[in-house]
């Protein structure tokens, strides 16, 4: 059976034009080389060298096989060179979710953006959904992270890395009585005031749907009843740019995660809470609990260095 070491030996005599030069060249002694090259020549049923005086020449065959080895090796180099590529996480695919709130946290896009930049060779794909439709997502093998914010059962096949607690803001119409005077005393969109939770107690409060965002929601509730009341609920919206939507269309307030402020919607004005009510908005990265590709590999660790 030809092997690969019989092209490189035959390829190195002819470029070498001599078996001594040739077998220098490889680390090896001239009689095996001799050998291995007449094995491959038995293998073939042709002579593929004219051995001269001074050197060995292609015959018209070994010119011809010589094409075809040449090819083979340096198809073999690339397909080795790509291998370790992927096993570096340099190509491939990776698909990356993230839930509507986390896809405004500027770590999320640092992370996809260093990505493209240091691995351009990697394709991305990227997809929006609620926490339970990522994690099924995930499972299904649809995704292959996902940035999340609820808490997830970390037992079923996944493994769920906390990345950081995102401080939460209360978002009121600019006309609020609350945030009267407060437009021209915010930084990059925040007023310097922070707000007792409390205060918001006779307020209609405006929520991420809860199925799309458990966490967030029960969170808000949970810190609500911890303060003394029972938030009063308006509307649900399904997404949390249509909870901000609403809050400037003055039907209510609503409570979000501080990434969000980056918007800096026309018609809102952004509070932080007194941090007595201990509101944050967790984010974690959920992949799932196997042996991850390079690639795969490569983003994870990279979000454990910037978290």
């Amino acid at each position: 059976m030809i092997e690969l070491r019989h092209l490189r030996y035959a390829v190195a005599v002819a470029d070498a034009g001599h078996i001594t030069r040739a077998a220098e060249q490889l680390g090896i002694q001239q009689p095996p080389l001799s050998q291995q090259i007449r094995a491959l020549e038995t293998m073939i049923g042709t002579p593929l060298f004219h051995r001269l005086p001074r050197g060995m020449a292609l015959t018209a065959a070994g010119q011809t096989f010589m094409e075809r080895a040449r090819i083979i090796l340096a198809d073999v180099d690339l397909a080795v060179e790509a291998t370790q590529r992927s096993a570096r996480g340099e190509q491939g695919n990776l698909a990356i979710g993230f839930t509507s709130s986390a896809a405004f946290h500027p770590l999320v896009s640092s992370l996809v953006r260093s990505l493209k930049q240091s691995a351009p060779d990697v394709s991305l794909a990227l997809e929006e959904a609620s926490t339970g439709d990522l994690i099924e997502a995930l499972r299904a093998e649809r995704l292959d992270v996902a940035f999340v914010r609820s808490p997830v059962d970390a037992s079923a096949g996944l493994m769920i890395e906390p990345i950081l607690d995102e401080e939460m803001l209360v978002a009121l119409p600019d006309q609020h009585p609350l945030a009267m005077g407060a437009v021209s005393r915010r930084r990059h969109g925040i007023s310097s005031r922070r707000i007792p939770l409390l205060d918001l107690a006779n307020e209609t409060f405006i929520l991420y749907r809860r199925p799309s965002g458990p966490g967030l929601y029960d969170s808000i509730i949970a810190a609500c009843r911890a303060a003394g009341f029972s938030p009063r609920i308006g509307q649900e919206a399904p997404r949390l740019l249509s909870t901000l939507s609403l809050v400037a269309a003055s039907l209510g307030i609503s409570i979000i995660p501080e990434s969000m402020a980056r918007l800096e919607a026309n018609g809102i004005v952004y509070f932080r809470i007194e941090k007595v009510a201990g509101l944050v908005a967790p984010l974690h990265l959920a992949y799932r609990d196997e042996t991850p590709s390079g690639v795969v590999r490569r983003f994870i660790e990279s979000v454990r260095q910037h978290r």
